[in-house]
């Protein structure tokens, strides 16, 4: 299957382009007004907000999905559908169609948890991008390991792309002989009089890789900050969406999982090709491990492309 990006996935990156400058923009507004009424106090936790909700507070609200995506646990047979699926429609989908990969991080230090290569995932449950990539995430991880207590929840009703349905990484664990994974989702999707409700917050250890690789050189000025960020390994960064979050747009997460099985649908070329991306990375912190995952065509799909 092609890898060449059609004409709506060149249109895809380009919307999300021009939502990322229009978010610097704004960003730096709320850096200037931020500045003149803060204290010494409260300097570590502007810090971390402004960088972390700067997608909700700013944006103008649109109204919401007519239908609305579940929250709450996730039930054991949706999650055995969207993280079993076949082999095989992995391998077909193969690359896809993805708008931007995992980028790789030039002389860093590898990042590892109790001898084993980690991941770590920065986002927020308001995020709308976030929600988009959480669905090849969890593809990904999950065929190197396993996830429990994964929970589902929606972006917010008043931002861009509103209630795109997704799963939350709060509360969740992750088990693995290969890997191991930290989920932070620093907000909720209810809007407060500052922002959303806190959640989750980053260690210091997470808040320094946030600051250091969601930043110039690593990623465009442009986009510096974006959720949802992820470092994996400390060989890869994602910083952005891989796809454009309307590709969900007024559906639960059940109708998404729905298609996954299909390697024509449009969802699962962009979901399934993200997964195959992250896949291919992910083989290269374990050294190739599990051989039965990292020798398969959607393993290798990008392996020329992520060097």
């Amino acid at each position: 299957m092609s890898a060449k990006p059609s004409i709506e996935n060149k249109r895809a990156r380009q919307r999300i382009a021009a939502q990322r400058a229009a978010d610097q923009r704004r960003r730096n507004l709320i850096v200037i007004a931020g500045s003149a009424t803060a204290v010494v106090v409260v300097v570590v936790a502007v810090l971390v907000g402004v960088r972390l909700t700067r997608h909700t507070t700013t944006t103008a609200a649109k109204p919401s999905s007519t239908v609305q995506a579940m929250t709450g646990p996730a039930p054991a047979s949706l999650v055995a559908q969207v993280t079993g699926i076949s082999a095989s429609t992995l391998d077909k989908v193969a690359a896809g169609q993805v708008s931007q990969l995992p980028v790789p991080i030039k002389n860093a230090p590898a990042l590892t948890s109790g001898g084993k290569p980690e991941v770590v995932y920065i986002g927020a449950e308001y995020c709308p991008y976030c929600a988009a990539e959480r669905w090849p995430m969890i593809i990904a991880l999950s065929r190197f390991g396993t996830f429990s207590n994964l929970g589902l929840t929606h972006s917010a009703s008043g931002d861009v792309y509103p209630n795109t349905p997704t799963f939350t990484f709060h509360g969740s664990s992750y088990t693995s002989a290969y890997l191991t994974f930290n989920g932070v989702e620093t907000n909720t999707n209810q809007p407060t009089a500052n922002g959303y409700t806190t959640l989750d917050t980053p260690t210091a250890a997470e808040q320094q890789l946030l600051t250091t690789y969601d930043a110039a050189p690593y990623v465009p000025a442009s986009s510096a900050g974006s959720i949802p960020f992820a470092d994996l390994g400390g060989k890869f960064l994602i910083s952005g969406a891989s796809y454009a979050p309307q590709l969900l747009a007024g559906k639960t997460q059940q109708q998404v999982a729905a298609v996954l099985d299909d390697p024509s649908n449009s969802i699962s070329q962009a979901v399934e090709g993200t997964a195959n991306a992250l896949t291919t990375a992910l083989c290269k912190l374990t050294g190739g491990k599990p051989a039965t995952v990292c020798s398969s065509a959607a393993a290798t799909a990008y392996q020329g492309k992520l060097g």
